[in-house]
């Protein structure tokens, strides 16, 4: 990992830039692949598995014995875990929901908001070298909360043509039956359009390498919503002398093991901690199954030594880490001043991976600065809120003669007849 020394603000944009793809590059496959499936549907779904995943599977649709046989290939010690994380999961998601907000905003005018869930949602969970049933609990769960009315679920097959038994089991412990093996680009394109297997949605969740970004963002342009771009993972820890190094460092190990293209960064109050934390993260990292991954993402990341915790602090906010762990003396400091990150992890005991998988909050968190503009899924993502009014005669004359007076300051006379009408009926009633 490269040390970094008291940088001054004019190398922070540089220094925290994330790796990436020519995303012009990225654009150009998106779009070639959305083109064929608008036309071709199931036909060019078939043609891109075969060619990123090496399979096509005869039928997209996991079958209901499929579903059924994949819980008796999960240990009984794997489904208590999943069962904890849903109900904690549910917990934190079902605290957010919020009532009905009525208010007279003047005698006899009475607006009001109602939320509604999201009628159709499509799931899309990676697969590849790491198949992540959690994210499923983290979509699923506040779906069902919602009242979502359906649920799409898409993920990429394996060589065999089959999809993880352990995301099966959850689908179905979630409540979803719709289950399709597709991945990728081609997944979100054939939410996007429907296809002559794969329903269109509304709205689509969940997270993806480059490709899978980019595709979600496509598919905005055809009236379907996304949750946020989420991208490559990464993690930004702040710490101090009262930070523990080998904690620091498998946690840094943790995001790094995501992909290749993960970015992980120390910002320490602490010059002697960064050598420490390096040396742990040289030790941890050779145990790890995944090494290779994580070493090439260790490459892109960063531990940087910083002077004072006001500039620290500005730095992060700049960076808008998606999962910022603090471990220091005055954690509030950070806490409190932290404007811009996806979630938040306090104190020596709080590892990021609780939060991936079962403290209950949500892991499907904005990236790649996107934590200045997007919040992580929650309840309200899988909802819209309807604003309501109901006007009386008396309220009517009172807010008619300003309604009146600004239609027709913006030349729209239409709008001031609609009052001018009503106000005049009533006026012939007196």
């Amino acid at each position: 990992m490269k040390k970094i020394f008291d940088p001054g603000k004019t190398e922070w944009q540089e220094l925290l830039k994330r790796p990436s793809k020519d995303v012009k590059d990225v654009e150009n496959t998106v779009s070639q692949i959305f083109g064929e499936i608008e036309v071709q549907g199931d036909r060019a779904i078939r043609k891109y598995t075969q060619l990123f995943d090496g399979v096509s599977p005869e039928k997209m649709k996991v079958s209901a014995e499929e579903i059924d046989a994949a819980a008796a290939k999960v240990s009984e010690e794997l489904k208590n875990a999943i069962a904890l994380a849903k109900n904690n999961i549910a917990t934190f998601h079902a605290a957010q929901k919020t009532g009905k907000v009525s208010v007279e905003t003047v005698s006899g005018v009475l607006c009001w908001q109602e939320k509604r869930a999201i009628q159709k949602v499509g799931l899309y969970i990676p697969g590849g070298t790491a198949p992540l049933f959690s994210t499923i609990l983290m979509l699923a769960v506040p779906a069902q909360i919602a009242g979502c009315e359906e649920m799409v679920l898409c993920t990429p097959p394996n060589k065999q043509g089959e999809v993880n038994p352990v995301i099966l089991y959850t689908a179905k412990l979630c409540g979803i039956d719709k289950i399709f093996k597709v991945g990728g680009i081609q997944a979100i394109a054939g939410m996007t359009f429907g296809t002559e297997s794969l329903p269109k949605v509304h709205k689509i969740f969940g997270p993806g390498n480059q490709f899978v970004t980019v595709a979600k963002q496509f598919a905005t342009k055809y009236n379907v919503a996304i949750d946020m771009p989420a991208g490559p993972s990464e993690l930004l820890v702040v710490a101090d002398d009262s930070a523990n190094p080998a904690f620091v460092a498998s946690d840094l190990l943790s995001q790094a093991e995501h992909g290749a293209d993960s970015q992980v960064v120390l910002v320490s109050l602490s010059e002697g901690l960064l050598d420490k934390v390096a040396t742990e993260v040289g030790q941890q990292i050779k145990a790890l199954p995944r090494k290779e991954i994580a070493q090439a993402a260790i490459e892109n990341s960063r531990l940087i030594f910083m002077k004072d915790q006001e500039k620290a602090l500005e730095m992060i906010n700049e960076y808008a880490p998606e999962h910022f762990i603090i471990c220091t003396k005055n954690p509030d400091f950070f806490a409190n001043g932290i404007i811009n990150a996806g979630s938040v992890f306090i104190g020596n005991n709080t590892p990021e991976s609780a939060g991936d998988y079962a403290s209950g909050t949500n892991h499907t968190l904005p990236t790649n600065g996107y934590a200045k503009q997007y919040s992580g899924v929650n309840l309200d993502s899988f909802m819209k809120t309807i604003s309501f009014q109901k006007i009386s005669e008396e309220g009517i004359q009172k807010i008619g003669p300003a309604i009146e007076l600004m239609a027709e300051a913006e030349g729209l006379q239409a709008h001031k007849n609609a009052v001018t009408l009503r106000l005049n009926q009533l006026k012939r009633k007196k």
